[in-house]
Formats: structure tokens, sequence, C-alpha cells
């Protein structure tokens, strides 16, 4: 067998190995901090599995096949491509690529999602990121020493608002980095779309946005759900880790960055691999320029360097026209069908503005939201809408925000043309924080605290918060604008609120006009 098959092969099983004793160790630190809870068991059953799965692909690769060619990943794992190759026995033929032949790749299922594996990639990613937390964070850790419950809720309770108090880095590129691999491991498992090119056809963008609507998902789970940082860890209980921003970047900036990757893996790794013989400069520009993805292979029990269109690094690139040929059919848009009717299922992001109106009412608010919209009749939406805004016009040194959760039903009318009106009916609740920050006070706590002290932790002795919650409705109506048949303009939407909250620092903030705009996207129709 070449050397440097042998030797790609030893490296991956080296990787792998490191991994399972950075995971064993982790889980050993979990049972030594909190031996008593049961938040503890859950964590070290993820760390066990994980390691687990990665000790058995590692027994796998080092099984190594008797054909050269034939050195990937394990067959039950290896999902279908749209191009294999096949290498006559000649030593120049393998190292030009003359002699290399585009086959047909065995038949497989090319519709539905690959659940199991879904699961089994999320869970491994999701306990790679908290043993990750636990073993940097002494906030986490210091968590687990309190009631399970009452802080879960306290954390969700706690919720609102835009900042998290975490650096730049972290919220708008690792989150990013986060929602991607998210994307890229549903794409992997999404057997009608997993191996769509970038470029101008449908396809691919409603591949992405498929992926996008799982990164939400994840990324949900990940902040509130039952494996997530308000479980273990309680971390948005504490100022000021309660912002929504990681639940809006991750997935639209994680969007971004998936299409970013894709157009880098084709412009530019494509040409570097197309010029070079050497495997391992076609691996790092593989790995190197497309991180997201590499991660989201080893998630899915793949070599880093797998890409589901075309050989491994170590395999003999396809000639030039057969590539040409493939890309030419993979990113032709072709000729629409969309179903009758009209789209089932809409998203809107939707910036607003809000101003409160009637006795002892004073101020406005100003901030986003999104919207989705289920079609259960021919004029019937039922719509879920969560918004917030920064609340504006108040004193100096006092800050507030709105955040608002509901569902009804929708009524539209008219369904067909350019232009298209709706008219609905929402309840739900709206919850109302307002914060004070006292100047003079901060100064003589920040003086008198040792310099290892002062920070966050010190927050709440200069402060001062207020918060209300309670039941809500609002009526409204607008117009949208059809683009074509996937997106819409709502050029302008007016609505009438009223939440039964008690008002806040001699402020009543029960009745409120919100006047909205913003993008639709419909799913359906395209």
């Amino acid at each position: 067998m070449p050397y440097y098959i042998r030797k790609g092969v030893s490296m991956q099983i080296e990787v792998l190995a490191d991994a399972e004793a950075v995971i064993a160790r982790a889980a050993a630190l979990i049972a030594e901090h909190a031996r008593t809870r049961g938040r503890v068991v859950l964590a070290v059953c993820l760390a066990l599995f994980y390691s687990s799965a990665v000790y058995a692909h590692a027994q796998a690769i080092a099984e190594i096949p008797r054909d050269p060619s034939e050195v990937s990943v394990p067959p039950t794992a290896r999902p279908s491509s749209s191009l294999d190759v096949s290498v006559n026995p000649g030593g120049e033929a393998g190292a030009s690529g003359a002699g290399v032949i585009a086959v047909a790749p065995p038949a497989q299922s090319q519709r539905g999602i690959a659940w199991s594996h879904v699961f089994e990639s999320s869970l491994m990613f999701l306990t790679i990121e908290h043993v990750f937390r636990y073993t940097t964070e002494s906030g986490t850790r210091d968590a687990f020493h309190t009631a399970f419950w009452p802080g879960y809720f306290d954390s969700v309770e706690n919720l609102h608002g835009w900042a998290d108090g975490d650096p730049f880095l972290v919220n708008y590129v690792g989150h990013p980095m986060q929602g991607a691999v998210a994307g890229f491991m549903w794409q992997h498992n999404d057997r009608a779309y997993r191996t769509v090119e970038f470029g101008k056809n449908r396809r691919y963008w409603k591949a992405k946005l498929r992926g996008a609507a799982f990164a939400y998902v994840y990324s949900l789970q990940f902040e509130i759900g039952p494996i997530s940082e308000a479980s273990l860890g309680h971390i948005q209980a504490l100022f000021p880790q309660q912002g929504f921003v990681d639940h809006v970047i991750t997935p639209t900036v994680g969007l971004g960055w998936t299409l970013a990757e894709d157009s880098l893996d084709r412009y530019v790794i494509r040409f570097v691999e197309s010029r070079t013989k050497n495997p391992y400069v076609r691996l790092l520009a593989r790995g190197g320029l497309n991180p997201s993805r590499s991660f989201a292979n080893v998630l899915n029990r793949e070599l880093p360097w797998h890409r589901e269109d075309r050989p491994g690094v170590f395999k003999p690139y396809p000639e030039e026209a057969v590539v040409k040929s493939f890309m030419e059919q993979a990113t032709k848009s072709g000729v629409a069908h969309p179903p009758a009717g009209v789209a089932p299922f809409e998203f809107t992001v939707t910036p607003n503005y809000r101003a409160y109106v009637g006795s002892d009412a004073r101020g406005s608010c100003m901030g986003g939201g999104s919207t989705i919209a289920f079609r259960v009749a021919s004029e019937w939406q039922i719509v879920v809408d969560v918004n917030g805004c920064k609340m504006l016009d108040l004193p100096t040194n006092l800050s507030g925000d709105s955040l608002s959760y509901m569902v009804g039903p929708r009524w539209t009318p008219s369904t067909s043309g350019r232009w298209n009106t709706h008219a609905q009916f929402l309840v739900g609740g709206t919850k109302l924080t307002q914060e004070i920050l006292y100047p003079e006070e901060k100064a003589i706590v920040i003086a008198a605290a040792p310099p290892a002290e002062q920070g966050y932790a010190l927050h709440h002795l200069y402060t001062k918060d207020w918060d209300t919650n309670g039941f809500a409705v609002s009526a409204g109506t607008g117009v949208d604008y059809k683009i074509n048949n996937a997106l819409a303009l709502r050029v302008a939407s007016l609505e009438y609120s009223h939440s039964w909250t008690q008002e806040l620092n001699g402020v009543n903030y029960q009745n409120g006009l919100q006047l909205t705009t913003g993008l639709v996207l419909r799913m359906g129709t395209w």
C-alpha cells in the first residue's frame, strides 16, 4: 500500500484518539466537581457516547482496505455522490488524471432525511460544545451546585434585550460558525440536496434555506432547550447573558458563512485541486478554506476533507472536461414548476417601530422580530410572531426593552396578483424590563473591589432593575407586494396592541401602535 495512504489514515486515527482522550478527561472532571447531580449523569453519558463513537470510527478506519482507491470512510456511513472515479491500473494514469472516467454512483435513496444520523451528529456536536463550556467556564461549573428546575426557569424567564455580554468574536464569528456547521450537518443528511453546487439554481438556494432552518432549531436547543446553556449552567439567569443576539445571528449569519464556504469550494478549492497532484496541498485547501464543512464532516463520521461531489484528496482528480460537465449539470437552473395554489409556509423578518399611547404613556420602542405563518386554508393562516425592541426617550442611565410573543389567525382575502392584503388577531404575552445604573455607586464599588473581582459579578451592586409580564392581544392589517414566487415585500403593517402589564417607573406601556415592514420568504411555491 502506498506510503501516503498509510500516513493519511494514521494521522486521522491519531486525531480521533486525541479527541477521545480529551472527552474522557472532561467527563472525569464533571464527575469530580458535581457528584450528586442528575445533570452530571446526563453530561457524562453524552461524553461517553461521543467518545465511544469516536473510538468506533477510529477502529473502522484502522481496518485499511486492500484496494487503495477505496480509502475513504466506512461503507455504512458513506453517502451517495454525484461524481466518482474509476482508475486504470497504470502509474502515470493515476498521477496525471488520464484514464480517470466518471461513472454513475451506486443507486441510493434520493429522498427524505436521514433522521437517525441527524440526531447522532447533533448529539455529538452538543457534547463537544457543552464539555468545552464546562471545562473552561467557572460560572457553568458553579451552576451545577444549584437547583436544576428553578435555575432553568430563571434563565428562560430572564431573556430580554439584544446583547449577552460576549465579545465580538464569540457573537459574530463563533456563533455563525456554529450555525454553518449545523447547516452542513443537515445538508449531508438531506438526501435530495446533499450534492447541490453553489450557483444560480433553485435547488441550491432551497437546500441552503432548509439548512438554515435546521441551524435555527439547533441554536434554539443549544440556548434554551433540554440540553442547553439554560439547563446546563443557567447562563441566562445572570447579567449580561440574557440577550437574544445568538438566537438571531447564529442561523442568519451562519447561512452567509455557508454561502461563503460553498463559493470558495467551487471557485478556489477546485482551482487548486485541478492544478496540483500533491494530496496534502489539496487537503490543506479543503480544510483551511472550509473549516465549518470540515468539522461537520467529522460529526457526520466522514473524513474532514470529504466532499459529496468528487473523490477524496488521495485519489486522482477527474479530467477537467468531466468536472466541467458535472458542474454545468449541478448548477443548471432549470424551469420552475411550482405547485398550484398559495405558499403553505411563510417566514418574515421585520424591523418595527412602536409608539406608546394612552393615559400616562410616554416614549417609543424600536427593534425587530420574525413571523412564521402556516397556511391552513386558502384564505387563512396560523401566525406565530416574536419581536423585541429597545425603549427610546428614557432618562439618562435608564435603559429598557420589550419582548412580545403571540399566536393567532390571519385572514388573507387576496392571494393572487402582485398586491396581497391581510388582517390578523393575535394573543400571547408581553415582557417589559428596565434597568437603572447609579454612576456614583459604581465608582465606589469598583474602587473598593480588588482587580480580580471587578466585572459583571459586581453589576448588581450599582444597578436596579424592574420587569413586568402580562397577557397581551394585538390586531392589525397590512399589505404585501409580491416580487416573485419566493419573495414578497411587506410594504407596511399597522397594529394596535394592549397588554395587561404594570407601570414601570410611573409610565404606562399597556397600549401601543406598531408600524412594521420587512421581507417575506414564501416556501412551497418555487
